[in-house]
This record gives structure tokens, C-alpha cells and sequence, in this order.
């Protein structure tokens, strides 16, 4: 997330803090500061305001528990926790790959929740004994309402909140399809989201009064991310009915070791779109090295006819390569994880060309186009 600090590690969790952070940090300082003084005037000028930057602390100590709950179920499912992030809307743990069953999402997305409401119960029970009273008391009932609301917000069921991710698992486990399972959850969250906007605005319409800011705010917050969830899935969607084959660039340069330079020239560089390299194939389609341009300099053109292709190849390892079956979302997944521009396919140890960023947008554009209304 931009703007956001690394303040170090938990349980090996990279933690981070966003600059949004702060704001909310201070406002909730001083609302339960200010609160602290009405309620305790013995506590004097300062006491309030340090018991109020203790309360907000300890709430967001207890968004990053919330995290943690969807942390440790994700790693229990071999799914690596990239970050967790405290922002102005509370937290965001990042994993480097969705679950692979409905069942497992939904274990996901409760375990915040529930960690919430275990908070909960647990603050409660402090705040009901003898244990804690006065100022404290306060604080930690303050910190018992707020984990019991932390929970039932992210209980709302649409995306982003974690009750989305349970609706979208139920959806999916329904559907069989992930990411029908992410729009409709979107689409419930982005309904929400107006909601939330319109119940800002109800003071301004009816009375005329000053708009309620943190609720359109929140309101934005689901539209804005809501809508962009929904996207990515139908977008990866659409690449997983592809397959790498299908976004094979046109003309690929794939050669035959039995090419002489000068049928070489005539028919892949002359005239063609300029290629620095050429993949050369053997008897049986198997990938023997590649051609470099620049070598045949090296060679008189009145002998072009009479050298072949295989004299001049070198060998060439691939780090990745990619089967010609595999599915077009895990293709572009490879891009993304591994730098790369570039990918050849391979279809039972046979070279049949190379698939590239450009030729996968190419593709989606064309389906798009071709695609009945």
C-alpha cells in the first residue's frame, strides 16, 4: 500500500503502517480523551488525553488481532502472508494466492470476526469484575463495544469486508466459479456502499444540516474498492477460459535447423517485423537453441545459400517455460511473479511459440470484440 512505513515483524509477518494511520490515531486520541475528561474531571488536564492515546492504541492492537485471526488460518493452509497493513479504514493482510476451496475461504474470512468477538467476550468479562473500575473500566468496556462493532461491520456481506469473502465462498461453493463468487459479493458490497453515502446525506436532506463525513466516507470505501474487486474477477475469469496456446503470438519466431540463411532472410526477416533471435526446432519439433540476427554477419551473404541454420545456433535454457494447456490466468501470473516479457510453450516437449504481455491484451481485445452482445 502506498504512503505505508515498515515497523518491523510479527511471527515473521512483515507489519506495516500506513500514513492514513495517524490521522485516524489522533482524531480517536482525542475523542476518547475529551471523553475521559467530561466523564473523570479528577483525572485532571493530561491523564485524559494519555489514557485516550492508550485507548486508540489498544484499538488498533486489536484490528491487528483481527488480521492476524485471517493470518494464521491462511498460513495453516499453505498460503504465505505477504504483509499485514493498519490504514484509515483498520487493517489489510495480504496473501500471495486465493484459497483453493470455497471451504477454505470461508475459514479465512471468519477468522477475523471471530477473533473480534473473542475480544469481545473477553473485555466484557474484565469490565463486568472487580478486576478493573473507574478510567480503566471505561477503557476497557470502550474496547469490549469496539471489538463487538469491528466484528459486526466486517460481518456486512459484501467486499471488501470479510462477510463478503464469506458470501463470495458460499457463492462459489454454489456456482463452482470464484469469480462469479467475487462479483456478486462486489456487486452486495457496492450496494452498501450507496447506502452508506445516502445515510450521510440524510441530514442534509432532510434538515438541511451538516452531511455525517465518516459515513460517506466508508461509503466510498466500499464503492471504490468493491468495484475494482469486481473487475480483476471478471478479468481473471476470462483469462482462465483461455489457455496459453490460445495467446500465441502471431508468426512466432520458431525455425526449422534445416533452414539455409538465405530462405531464412527471404521468409522470416525480409519484409517482416524485426526479430533479434530466432527459436531453432529439430527433426521432431524439440527445441535444439536459438539463432541470434547479428551472427549471420559474420557469414558472406554469397554463401548464405549454402550455410544452414544449425551451423550457426547456440544453445538456450528457458528458467520458466510454460505447457501449451495451462490456463491463461496462471500464465499471466507467471509474468507478474517472475519479471518476464516474454514465455515459450511447449506442448509434450515441442516448441510451438512464445506468448508475450502484449499478445495475452491482444487476445482479450479480439474476444472482446468478436463476443455477441
Amino acid at each position: 500500500m502506498n504512503g505505508s512505513i515498515r515497523v518491523g515483524n510479527l511471527f515473521g509477518i512483515p507489519f506495516y503502517i500506513n500514513s492514513s494511520w495517524f490521522i485516524i490515531l489522533g482524531l480517536m486520541t482525542l475523542s476518547y480523551g475529551g471523553s475521559l475528561a467530561v466523564q473523570f474531571p479528577e483525572l485532571g488536564l493530561g491523564l485524559p488525553w494519555l489514557l485516550g492515546l492508550a485507548a486508540a492504541l489498544l484499538l488498533f492492537a486489536s484490528v491487528l488481532a483481527h488480521e492476524l485471526g485471517h493470518s494464521f488460518v491462511a498460513i495453516r493452509q499453505g498460503i504465505n502472508v505477504k504483509s499485514i497493513t493498519l490504514f484509515l479504514f483498520g487493517g489489510l493482510a495480504s496473501l500471495d494466492k486465493e484459497a483453493k476451496t470455497p471451504g477454505n475461504a470461508f475459514w479465512i474470512a471468519i477468522a477475523g470476526p471471530a477473533v473480534s468477538l473473542v475480544l469481545f467476550g473477553l473485555f466484557s468479562a474484565i469490565a463486568s469484575s472487580s478486576i478493573v473500575s473507574g478510567p480503566l473500566g471505561a477503557v476497557v468496556g470502550l474496547l469490549a463495544y469496539i471489538n463487538l462493532a469491528l466484528a459486526l461491520f466486517n460481518l456486512i456481506p459484501g467486499l471488501p469486508l470479510d462477510g463478503g469473502n464469506v458470501l463470495k465462498s458460499l457463492v462459489w461453493k454454489i456456482t463452482g466459479n470464484q469469480y462469479k463468487g467475487v462479483v456478486f459479493a462486489s456487486r452486495v458490497g457496492q450496494g452498501f456502499g450507496w447506502l452508506a453515502i445516502i445515510y450521510g446525506l440524510l441530514p442534509v436532506l432532510i434538515s438541511g444540516s451538516f452531511p455525517n463525513f465518516w459515513t460517506i466516507l466508508v461509503g466510498w470505501f466500499l464503492l471504490q474498492n468493491a468495484g475494482a474487486l469486481a473487475q480483476d474477477a471478471r478479468l481473471r475469469d476470462r483469462l482462465s477460459e483461455y489457455t496459453a496456446e490460445d495467446a500465441i503470438i502471431p508468426e512466432s519466431p520458431v525455425i526449422s535447423e534445416h533452414l539455409s540463411l538465405r530462405e531464412l532472410a527471404n521468409e522470416y526477416i525480409i519484409g517482416k517485423p524485426q526479430t533479434r533471435r530466432f527459436f531453432v526446432t529439430g527433426e521432431g519439433g524439440q527445441l535444439i537453441g536459438e539463432l541470434r540476427v547479428d551472427d549471420m554477419k559474420g557469414v558472406p551473404t554469397s554463401q548464405w545459400s549454402s550455410v544452414s541454420v544449425k551451423e550457426l545456433v547456440k544453445p538456450v535454457e528457458f528458467e520458466t517455460t510454460v505447457d501449451a494447456e495451462r490456463s491463461l490466468l496462471d500464465v499471466v501470473m507467471l509474468f507478474e511473479e517472475n519479471k518476464l516479457d516474454e514465455l515459450p510453450v511447449f506442448r509434450n516437449g515441442t516448441l510451438v511459440g512464445l506468448i508475450q504481455k502484449a499478445s495475452i491484451r491482444n487476445l482479450l481485445q479480439q474476444k472482446m470484440l468478436t463476443r455477441p452482445a
